[in-house]
């Protein structure tokens, strides 16, 4: 068989870091309440208190903001995160750090089973590559928030 006999997709890397998508900020996370604030910035106020989002900071090692993705947008109760798509957004923005986040349309700011699961799922997914979960925090419709991270969950 020849070459041309073979339909393989040929894949390219690209990286733009001043196009949309991964710019590097002076905007620094010190800690859970600047990420907090930061993310709360980035949801729909007008959505915030009726339907579940998911947002990822993806930070570099000076713990520097690379970029904020909507990973996804669901019903009342839950949205759909696929970790895929965390890692690969991770790796081409050359992340080292990220967190995730998500809202609690009702205010109640305790995790529940599945955002455990999920926090557990991203983390050993990160480990593989060298990034680190940093903290998951859920958001109500308020501005309080809740952090894995400060409440020691991120720990396990």
């Amino acid at each position: 068989m020849k070459k041309s006999d073979y339909l393989i997709q040929e894949l390219e890397m690209v990286y733009h870091p001043s196009k949309k998508g991964c710019i590097i900020t002076k905007t620094s996370i010190k800690s859970s309440k600047t990420a907090a604030e930061l993310l709360f910035s980035y949801y729909n106020t007008n959505t915030i208190s009726f339907q579940e989002e998911f947002l990822v900071l993806y930070i570099n090692n000076a713990n520097n903001i690379i970029g904020v993705q909507q990973l996804s947008k669901g019903g009342i109760t839950a949205t759909y995160v696929d970790v895929r798509i965390v890692l690969a957004t991770a790796l081409k923005c050359f992340a080292t750090g990220i967190i995730i986040s998500h809202n609690h349309p009702t205010g109640q700011l305790k995790p529940s089973t599945q955002d455990e699961v999920i926090t557990l799922n991203i983390k050993k997914a990160c480990k593989y590559f060298d990034i680190t979960l940093l903290d998951h925090i859920i958001l109500a419709p308020s501005g309080e928030y809740f952090s894995f991270s400060d409440t020691g969950i991120m720990n396990y």
